[in-house]
């Protein structure tokens, strides 16, 4: 299949971003969001701005490699992470890296959150690992997070956050906001007393879906 683009990925993307701060995923100017434009280019939030002063005008557009094209600030310090999962996956429009509270606690515990819900599987793809360990804002952290996401929607980043691919920025802001909102309630369910897994082969039917949603 040719490379997924986002329509309109600008005005996309800055909607996305405020929404991610709304929904209590991201902090401050932590996190970024980016998509995929028509022309292979990659329109990506800014480095160091407030989400809520944010316009369409600080968005940044970039090349495959990385390099400016358009945009008067620098662009986000986690663009390695981004481009290195466009390039890894053509089925990809969008990718979101975020810092949600409790999926952010097993990416620091070093421990897969694990698909105990039929939704998250469906959405997700099934239990969603850990990365590699690699400082942030270098290359080997696109390249630790494309080594786990060829059949999953979303990665922990160790001892950092997650990141989410999708078709759109509503798609990844979507995997992004059931993955935090699953690991909050298996976190609540290990307090009382443990966390059960789905059947397995029903994991593999709700993956096989999960699948089928990436590349259509």
């Amino acid at each position: 299949m040719a490379a997924r683009f986002v329509e309109d990925a600008p005005r996309a993307v800055l909607h996305t971003a405020k929404e991610l701060l709304a929904k209590g995923l991201v902090e401050g100017t932590a996190g970024n969001v980016s998509a995929r434009m028509e022309d292979g280019n990659v329109c990506i939030t800014p480095s160091s701005v407030d989400y809520r002063e944010m316009t369409l005008e600080d968005l940044v557009v970039i090349d495959p490699s990385g390099e400016p094209v358009s945009g008067a600030r620098p662009a986000s310090s986690e663009k390695a992470l981004h481009l290195a999962c466009y390039e890894a996956f053509e089925e990809v429009g969008s990718v979101i890296h975020s810092h949600p509270v409790h999926a952010t606690v097993f990416a620091v515990a070093r421990r897969p959150i694990p698909a105990c819900i039929d939704e998250f599987t469906v959405y997700v793809g099934g239990e969603v690992a850990v990365t590699q360990y690699a400082p942030s804002g270098t290359p080997e952290v696109g390249k630790a997070a494309v080594d786990v996401l060829a059949e999953r929607g979303a990665a922990l980043l160790a001892n950092h956050g997650m990141v989410a691919v999708g078709k759109s920025p509503s798609d990844a802001l979507h995997i992004t906001a059931l993955v935090e909102r699953s690991a909050e309630i298996i976190l609540g369910a290990v307090a009382l007393g443990g966390a059960t897994e789905l059947p397995a082969d029903m994991n593999r039917s709700f993956g096989d879906v999960y699948k089928f949603l990436r590349t259509s």
